[in-house]
């Protein structure tokens, strides 16, 4: 089977995150929650801005993305990257270091060291959209998702806690989730963003959530955590400074002149004592996903595989946003020829993976494949507010296991199997003339309930009309029809069409037979006051 990647994320292989140290109130997953200081009290100029909303940021660092972002499998493999004309290796999987290669070193270098070794060269867009991905699944996590960098997310989640069980919770399940998906996440929480953020990038699995908190703990991380130029943290190096905490101690007007005083804001933001304003990220309304292959690819199970893999990222992404759709659009690309489209219909909006599924699974069964697929893309059509539906209760007698199908469902997969073309709905006319007064439609244009069933206005109507009203013989002025007829209800008078040639005047009954057949039949109210069956109930 050929080895894929695709767009959005794989699910890999991934070590766990090393755990961290505990303490003041050790959690089991190696998160350090740190408590109050009652004893200590903040330097004064780190005082914390009080604020009237408490906010809580969750940080996800991602620092091998550029690796991860590959999805290839546990073979030796190296990303590099172009550097002053020199491939050189920016990150290695653990088959590759175990082998001696390292980051930094040229590609010839690794080469050398590892033959079998495979090299990709580093893909900013593939990163990206890994991480636009990724920022669309956190929305299921927080209302307010952000890209800080090329590898770093932050979530607000103060106000998602009591929804999902509390902070510990919360973490577990993201961390769960980042590690299911292959991703080696650094994650830490604190009450500014940046704060967060710099104790991600310096490994720390905490979770600070006093803003008193802050200064102790930032003051032990070194300074390439705040993600400064080169020149300056050099420039800092060779002053003895190491630590964020020696940045702190500055003379706070030296230190503006010297570096600039946009780092000395960026300190004051870090401990809160001035605003972090940040920009949201929304996630596109409309789905589109790739999934590419390495190589071309004939097995029509494994395309079906890959289809129904980005139907379940295309149910994830309507979920967290209470939508559905009735159309989606499946490309198949070929080298040579054109794309193969494929597309599907659902009379009611809906964003089942499952309902899709058994939709593309009858229609794959007579797609034409010109030529071996390289590539498949999913895009979904236009959406709606999903409306939500009762349970329905379980009643004795019915087997276990058994599925039963609504006839939303048969009809859509009726038209799945032999066509749009040879299967129809009936709908409602603004016409009193019952041979005018329906139409046919399109089963996927509307509402089913608009296509299905017109029977719904307060009138009594026959499922089963005449193509044309046919006469009924008389005895002693009551109407015949296999016996004599007895009216039920009736008259219904219908006197319309009197602009046209198709006038008519006319008064309808309910009648039944002595077999019991009930009939639709009218008297026609012109000189010649003739009976006709005109349609047989059900």
């Amino acid at each position: 089977m050929a080895r894929t990647t695709k767009n959005p994320v794989l699910a890999r292989e991934a070590a766990p995150a090393p755990p961290g140290k505990i303490h003041h109130g050790a959690k089991p997953d190696g998160l350090q929650v740190l408590l109050p200081l009652a004893d200590a009290a903040p330097p004064s100029e780190s005082t914390p801005l009080s604020t009237a909303t408490r906010r809580l940021w969750f940080c996800v660092y991602l620092p091998n993305l550029s690796l991860e972002a590959s999805g290839k499998g546990t073979a030796p493999l190296a990303v590099v990257e172009d550097q002053h004309g020199i491939h050189r290796v920016l990150l290695a999987n653990e088959a590759a270091i175990a082998a001696g290669v390292m980051p930094g070193q040229s590609a010839n270098a690794a080469l050398a060291l590892l033959p079998e070794l495979e090299l990709e060269e580093r893909c900013t867009l593939k990163e990206q959209q890994v991480l636009e991905s990724l920022a669309a699944w956190l929305e299921q996590f927080s209302s307010f998702v952000s890209i800080v960098s090329s590898d770093v997310l932050l979530l607000e989640i103060a106000g998602s806690l009591r929804l999902y069980g509390g902070l510990q919770s919360l973490r577990q399940q993201v961390s769960k989730g980042l590690e299911r998906q292959g991703f080696a996440a650094s994650l830490s929480i604190a009450p500014t963003p940046l704060a967060a953020t710099w104790l991600a990038r310096g490994g720390r699995r905490v979770c600070v959530r006093e803003a008193t908190n802050l200064v102790p703990i930032l003051r032990k991380l070194p300074l390439y955590c705040l993600d400064w130029p080169v020149a300056a943290t050099e420039s800092l190096a060779g002053m003895g400074i190491t630590k964020i905490g020696d940045c702190l101690r500055l003379p706070r007007e030296g230190f503006a002149r010297r570096f600039g005083a946009k780092r000395l804001i960026e300190l004051d933001r870090a401990v809160g004592r001035l605003p972090d304003p940040r920009t949201s990220w929304r996630a596109p309304e409309h789905f589109c996903a790739d999934y590419e292959m390495i190589e071309e690819q004939s097995d029509r199970e494994l395309l079906l595989a890959i289809c129904r893999e980005l139907l379940v990222a295309h149910e994830q992404f309507l979920l967290v946003r209470q939508l559905g759709t009735q159309r989606l659009c499946f490309s198949f690309y070929h080298l040579k020829a054109a794309a193969t489209k494929l597309s599907l219909g659902c009379m009611q909006a809906d964003r089942s993976a499952k309902r899709w599924s058994e939709l593309l699974s009858i229609r794959f069964e007579r797609l034409g494949l010109p030529e071996p697929v390289i590539a498949v893309r999913l895009q979904g059509g236009h959406t709606q507010p999903l409306q939500a539906e009762s349970g329905r209760l379980a009643f004795q007698g019915r087997a276990e296991g058994s599925e039963r199908y609504s006839m939303t469902q048969l009809a859509e997969r009726l038209v799945a199997r032999i066509g749009n073309q040879s299967v129809n709905g009936v709908a409602t006319v603004a016409e009193h003339r019952p041979q005018l007064a329906w139409r046919s439609r399109n089963l996927l244009a509307g509402k089913v309930s608009d296509a299905l069933s017109f029977v719904k206005r307060g009138l009594k109507r026959p499922l089963w009309m005449l193509p044309e009203p046919a006469p009924l013989h008389a005895e002693e002025g009551y109407p015949l029809h296999l016996g004599r007829l007895r009216l039920l209800e009736g008259p219904e008078r219908l006197e319309t069409g009197w602009w046209d040639e198709n006038g008519i005047a006319r008064d309808y009954y309910t009648a039944i037979n002595p077999r019991g057949m009930r009939l639709w039949i009218f008297k026609n109210r012109s000189t010649r006051s003739d009976w006709y069956l005109h349609g047989i109930f059900g």
